[in-house]
């Protein structure tokens, strides 16, 4: 009997005698919202503020936009009154070329009845003054052409038989300019229509009007 109550007096095993530990608490509080909430809260959030970026990349690009279509009128409106500008020089420069042989015309015609002889005098001073006219506008009379044929200059007025002359020119050779070209830096404004020979055979050269 005494066994029995020492062995009852001692302590049983912890398990048997203490209680489990409880669970430790969390220190961040819960979320209230479930998962699938959160992240799409943060999901909206995100596409507000792209949206938000956007918008104002949106309305820069509308701004630069204007002014551009902006500066492009002001730049339309001045190249006109440049353009107009420069073709009102352009005009006045040629017309007060040709003032002066205007002046010559109207004087040879006035003393044309008085002095028939001072008509022809009159007449070329006109010309000459006419020729530099041309001159002052950077215009080259093509008058004394010679060599052979160049359809980039020439126009065929006439062919000729150049076994006729003292000197046979060759076929397709320049005899005679009949009416004068211009050209102007390099560009003819009309080819000088001339005489082109055959070398002896009239049907060898070109004929007029040919290119």
């Amino acid at each position: 009997m005494t066994e029995r109550r020492a062995d009852a007096g001692r302590p049983g095993p912890a398990s048997d005698s203490m209680p489990a530990d409880p669970m430790p608490a969390d220190p961040t509080p819960a979320d209230p919202r479930c998962p699938d909430e959160a992240v799409g809260s943060a999901g909206a959030s995100g596409v507000d503020d792209r949206v938000a970026q956007l918008s104002t990349e949106l309305e820069s690009c509308q701004q630069r936009h204007l002014r551009t279509l902006a500066d492009f009128d002001n730049y339309r409106r001045r190249t006109a009154r440049e353009l107009g500008a420069a073709r009102g020089a352009e005009r006045d420069r040629v017309v007060l070329a040709w003032l002066p042989v205007l002046d010559h015309l109207e004087l040879a015609l006035a003393h044309a009845g008085a002095d028939p002889g001072a008509l022809v005098d009159g007449l070329h001073g006109v010309r000459r003054l006419a020729l530099d006219a041309v001159a002052a506008c950077g215009v080259r009379r093509l008058d004394e052409e010679t060599g052979m044929y160049d359809p980039a200059r020439h126009e065929v007025g006439a062919v000729v038989n150049g076994s006729s002359s003292d000197r046979p020119a060759p076929a397709g050779a320049v005899v005679e300019v009949l009416r004068p070209g211009y050209e102007a830096d390099g560009r003819v404004l009309r080819p000088a229509s001339v005489a082109v020979s055959t070398g002896g055979s009239p049907a060898a050269g070109p004929r007029p009007g040919a290119p």
